[in-house]
C-alpha cells in the first residue's frame, strides 16, 4: 500500500498537482467519488446489488469508483501523515471492546 501511495504522489507531483491536494479539497473528491460508486446501485434491489459483479460493463465500473475512492483516500491520508492501516487496525480493536459479541454469535448494545 505506502508503494500505491508514493507513485500517487509522485503522480500528483510530476503534474503540479499538490497546490490542489489540500485536505479540504481531497476530502471533497474522496465524497464525490463514494457518491459515484454509490450511484451504481442506487436504484438495484438488494439482490441485484449482490450479482452487480456478474455483468462485465458494470464490474468495470464498480472496480473504477473503487480505485478512485481508495486513491483519494490514499493522498488524503499521505497530505496528512495518516496511516490508513494503522488507523484502521486502532478502529478495529475499538470496535471489538466496544460492540463484544455475546455467546449466540450477536453483538451486545
Amino acid at each position: 500500500m505506502g508503494e500505491l501511495q508514493r507513485r500517487l504522489a509522485d503522480f500528483a507531483v510530476a503534474r503540479d498537482w499538490g497546490r490542489y491536494h489540500t485536505p479540504k479539497n481531497l476530502s471533497a473528491a474522496l465524497s464525490v467519488e463514494a457518491g459515484e460508486l454509490v450511484e451504481i446501485f442506487q436504484w438495484l434491489t438488494p439482490e441485484q446489488s449482490a450479482r452487480v459483479m456478474d455483468d462485465p460493463e458494470t464490474a468495470h465500473a464498480v472496480e473504477d469508483e473503487v480505485a478512485d475512492v481508495l486513491a483519494y483516500l490514499l493522498q488524503f491520508c499521505e497530505v496528512l501523515g495518516v496511516d490508513a492501516l494503522s488507523a484502521l487496525e486502532a478502529k478495529i480493536e475499538r470496535n471489538e471492546k466496544r460492540f463484544p459479541v455475546r455467546k449466540n454469535g450477536h453483538s451486545m448494545e
